[in-house]
C-alpha cells in the first residue's frame, strides 16, 4: 500500500463516522453522530465520562451501538481492552445485541476477517474484547471488568440496586466510560436517575454534553417516513397515551400517580342521551364486571368489609366513524348509554338478569369477567349464547396491565364518550355516572420496572371517600375497561390494513436500525 493509501486509511480509522460510512456502508444521522463522537472521545482519551442516550423506539439506537462497538474493538485491537454490555435479559435482548454486532463485524471491510466469537457471549478483535451479560435480577455477573466501556442497554429496565451493587464496580478500576442507553420510562428508573446526574455535569460545563435526549420530531427531520409512522401511532393511541409519550417523544412518566387526570376525564364527556331501551338498528356491546375477588388489587390485604361486592354492567353503543359528528380513530367509538350495579345478588339471579338483558338489548358481544366466581357465570352464558357472542376475560397481573394500557388508548383518542344526562329525568343514571367518575379519580397506578412495562392499577383496597366515608371500589371502572378486550377486534373488522400481517416498516426504513 502506498503512502497516500495509508494516510487515507489512517484518517478513516480516526473518525468513527467515516469508519461506519467507508467500512460498513452506514451513514450515521446527525443525532447519532453526536453521540458516537462524544462516547469515542471519552474512551480513547480515558476521560471516564458517563453519558445518557435516550432515543425513541426504532430510531437507530441499536445500530449506533454496534457501530461504536465495532470501531472501538478495531482501534484497541493492538493495545487491548474490554467492553462490557449489559442488557435487562439474556433472551432475547443480549442475544439480539450479539447478533447485531456480529452482523456489523461481518459487513465492515476493516473487521470482516479479524473478529472471532469466544465462549458464547464474547467477541474479540485482536487483543480487544466485548462481553455481553444479563442484568436480570437473578443473574450472577460479579467479577467482570470493563476497562474501556461499560454499556447498559435499555437501562430503564435494569434495577438501580442491581447496577449499584454488581454492575457499577465493573468500571471502577480503570474509570471506564459509561453509557446508559434506553427509552424514556418512569422518573424512578435507573435511566432517569443517571440522566439527572449527567445533567449536573452539563450544567457545570454546558460545552461538555452528557445527555442526548432525542424525540420523534428530531428524528423526523432526518427521516420523514418516521414521522408518518409516529403519526399513525398517535392516531391509534392518542398523543397523551403513556406509550406514545415515552417510546416516541422521550417524555418520562411519574412512576406512581392517579391514572385518570382531569385532562383525560374531559375527553370522555359526550353529548348523547342515556337510553333505557335499545334503538332498532343500532349496535350494542355489554360489559360485565362480576362481584367477587379483587382483581389483582394493589393491596391484597383488604379488610373484609371493603371487598368488592357489586356486579357492574356497562351498556355501550358502537358508532361508526362515518356517522360520527367528529373524526374518530379506529373502528368507531364507544358511547355509554346505560349502567347497572347489583349489590349482594345471588349468582343464579345474576345469570337470569344478564340473560334478560341479552335478549332485550341483543348486544353483538358481551365481555364478561370470568375471574373467580365470574367463571361460573361466564360458563353458563357461554352455554346459553355461544362463544361468538360471549367473550370471557380472566384478570391476572399481566392481562390487567394490558387491559389498562388498551383502555387508555380508547380514552386518549376520544373514543370513549359518556352520556350527557338530564338532571330531572336521569337521576339514577346520572348518579351512577358520577360514581364512575369518582372511581376514576380514586384510581391509582404504578408502572413497574422491567421490560414487560406492566401497569398495576385500580383503587387500592381499603380506600374510603373522605367526603362521604364510604368504601370505594372499582366495579364500574373495571366494567368499562373491558371495552378494551373487544376494541381491537372491532377496529380490525373495519380497517383491513390492520389485520394484514407484515414487517415493521421501520425495519426496511432503517435497514435494521
Amino acid at each position: 500500500m502506498d503512502e497516500k493509501g495509508s494516510i487515507e486509511i489512517s484518517r478513516v480509522l480516526s473518525d468513527v463516522t467515516l469508519f461506519s460510512a467507508v467500512g460498513g456502508g452506514i451513514r450515521l444521522r446527525n443525532y447519532q453522530r453526536n453521540v458516537a463522537e462524544a462516547v469515542v472521545e471519552s474512551v480513547i482519551k480515558q476521560q471516564g465520562k458517563s453519558f445518557v442516550v435516550m432515543f425513541p423506539r426504532q430510531s437507530g439506537k441499536n445500530e449506533l451501538q454496534a457501530q461504536i462497538e465495532t470501531y472501538l474493538l478495531l482501534v484497541f485491537s493492538r493495545e487491548g481492552g474490554e467492553i462490557v454490555k449489559i442488557s435487562p435479559t439474556r433472551k432475547p435482548q443480549s442475544i439480539n445485541a450479539m447478533r447485531r454486532l456480529e452482523r456489523t463485524l461481518r459487513r465492515n471491510i476493516f473487521t470482516k476477517d479479524l473478529w472471532k466469537k469466544e465462549s458464547g457471549y464474547s467477541y474479540r478483535v485482536g487483543n480487544a474484547a466485548i462481553f455481553f451479560l444479563s442484568g436480570a435480577p437473578e443473574s450472577n455477573i460479579v467479577g467482570a471488568t470493563a476497562s474501556l466501556l461499560l454499556e447498559l442497554d435499555e437501562a430503564q429496565d435494569i434495577l438501580p440496586s442491581k447496577y449499584d451493587h454488581e454492575i457499577a464496580p465493573m468500571a471502577a478500576s480503570q474509570n471506564a466510560t459509561r453509557v446508559f442507553w434506553g427509552t424514556a420510562w418512569t422518573e424512578d428508573s435507573l435511566l432517569s436517575r443517571e440522566m439527572q446526574s449527567a445533567g449536573k455535569a452539563e450544567r457545570i460545563d454546558p460545552a461538555d454534553r452528557r445527555v442526548f435526549r432525542i424525540g420523534a420530531d428530531l428524528v423526523t427531520k432526518e427521516v420523514p417516513a418516521y414521522g408518518k409512522f409516529v403519526a399513525e401511532q398517535i392516531r391509534l393511541l392518542g398523543r397523551d397515551h403513556p406509550l406514545v409519550r415515552t417510546q416516541y417523544f422521550s417524555e418520562e412518566l411519574n412512576g406512581q400517580s392517579g391514572l385518570f387526570h382531569e385532562k383525560r376525564l374531559e375527553k370522555m364527556r359526550g353529548s348523547h342521551p342515556f337510553l333505557y331501551e335499545p334503538i332498532m338498528g343500532e349496535r350494542y356491546i355489554l360489559l360485565i364486571d362480576v362481584a367477587g375477588a379483587d382483581e389483582t388489587s394493589a393491596s391484597p390485604d383488604a379488610e373484609n368489609e371493603s371487598r368488592r361486592d357489586s356486579t357492574a354492567l356497562t351498556f355501550c353503543r358502537i358508532r361508526d366513524p362515518l356517522l360520527a359528528e367528529q373524526e374518530v380513530s379506529g373502528g368507531g367509538y364507544w358511547q355509554v348509554v346505560r349502567r347497572e350495579i347489583w349489590l349482594n345478588l345471588p349468582l343464579t339471579e345474576q345469570v337470569e338478569r344478564i340473560c334478560q338483558r341479552m335478549i332485550v338489548w341483543m348486544p353483538e358481544y358481551c365481555v364478561v369477567d370470568a375471574s373467580g366466581v365470574g367463571a361460573g357465570i361466564a360458563s353458563l352464558l357461554l352455554k346459553r349464547f355461544g362463544t361468538i357472542r360471549i367473550l370471557p376475560f380472566v384478570f391476572t397481573a399481566t392481562s390487567k396491565s394490558k387491559l389498562g394500557w388498551d383502555f387508555l388508548s380508547i380514552i386518549d383518542t376520544a373514543r370513549w364518550q359518556e352520556a350527557k344526562g338530564n338532571s330531572m329525568t336521569d337521576t339514577e343514571q346520572s348518579d351512577l355516572q358520577d360514581h364512575f367518575f369518582r372511581e376514576l379519580r380514586f384510581c391509582k397506578s404504578e408502572v413497574l420496572a422491567g421490560a414487560e412495562k406492566k401497569l398495576r392499577w385500580g383503587i387500592p383496597a381499603g380506600t374510603r371517600d373522605p367526603a362521604t366515608g364510604e368504601w370505594m371500589h372499582d366495579d364500574l371502572l373495571m366494567s368499562a375497561a373491558l371495552a378494551a378486550v373487544i376494541d381491537r377486534s372491532l377496529r380490525e373488522m373495519k380497517t383491513e390494513t390492520l389485520v394484514v400481517p407484515g414487517r415493521d416498516p421501520l425495519r426496511d426504513l432503517d435497514r435494521g436500525y
